[in-house]
């Protein structure tokens, strides 16, 4: 799939609110038929640390299910992260969900402190680069942006498309904008990034600005702060021409991460 359509789907998510957040999210959806590729932002049942004091969520609990089915009705891929609990502990998940079902999924590894994320959940300790219809795709979620080397485009875990997934505050959007274009450039990669809108439980404000860059720096669409659905088309052929013309990953440094 040389062409590979994503739809941005950037909404006000239902405070701790599940099947609210499933049945808007759909409607938003509908609004992009002709994506091969949804991607949803960062705890989009619950909000951001909204399963305080909620029954936990696990993989085959009644998001997954309602992700699988979205994917298998729409003959689409649908992406975003939850608030999971996988073997008595909890994690920030982000999951890749196929018509054939959970194809990968990764946990967010750098957890905001800041906000009290590290005392919520256990914390990933690897990256997940994925290949689907023949793009080798990259998963991250919201602060995993602020760390370069953890999203290094490297020869041993190589990709075409990096997907951020977030819930990030009004006060720092244009830190958001300047890291996206970033990574795209640095990385050569096309990347999206999609976050919510509106205000969450604990009243921290969110300002949407989700947008999509190709590997030049280019931004290719970027909403504003209200909700919407936008669709944007992914040239594979295109990211490979401009890494042939211009070979700057092969010069880049070659390191190992440790925990």
């Amino acid at each position: 799939m040389d062409s590979l359509k994503v739809a941005l789907i950037q909404a006000e998510l239902r405070w701790q609110d599940g099947q609210a957040n499933r049945d808007h999210l759909n409607d938003l959806m509908d609004a992009g038929p002709e994506a091969d590729l949804f991607v949803l932002p960062e705890t989009f049942s619950t909000g951001f640390l909204g399963d305080v004091g909620q029954t936990p969520e696990a993989m085959d609990g009644a998001t997954v299910d309602w992700m699988r089915e979205q994917a298998a009705g729409r003959s689409a891929a649908v992406a975003g992260s939850l608030a999971l609990v996988d073997g008595g502990e909890r994690f920030n998940r982000f999951l890749f969900v196929t018509r054939d079902g959970v194809q990968a999924w990764y946990d967010k590894r750098h957890l905001f402190s800041f906000g009290g994320e590290d005392q919520r959940y256990r914390a990933g300790s690897s990256r997940t680069v994925l290949n689907w219809q023949g793009w080798r795709i990259d998963l991250q979620i919201c602060y995993d942006l602020r760390f370069p080397v953890w999203c290094r485009n490297s020869s041993d875990q190589a990709f075409d498309l990096q997907i951020f997934v977030a819930n990030w505050p009004t006060p720092r959007v244009e830190a958001w904008r300047s890291l996206l274009k970033a990574r795209a450039i640095e990385n050569q990669s096309y990347v999206i990034g999609v976050n919510r809108t509106g205000s969450d439980g604990n009243k921290v404000s969110y300002p949407g600005r989700s947008s999509a860059w190709n590997p030049m720096g280019d931004c290719l669409a970027e909403l504003d702060d209200r909700e919407a659905t936008r669709l944007v088309v992914l040239d594979l052929e295109g990211l490979g021409e401009i890494r042939q013309r211009l070979p700057f990953l092969q010069d880049a440094d070659r390191f190992t991460l440790t925990p």
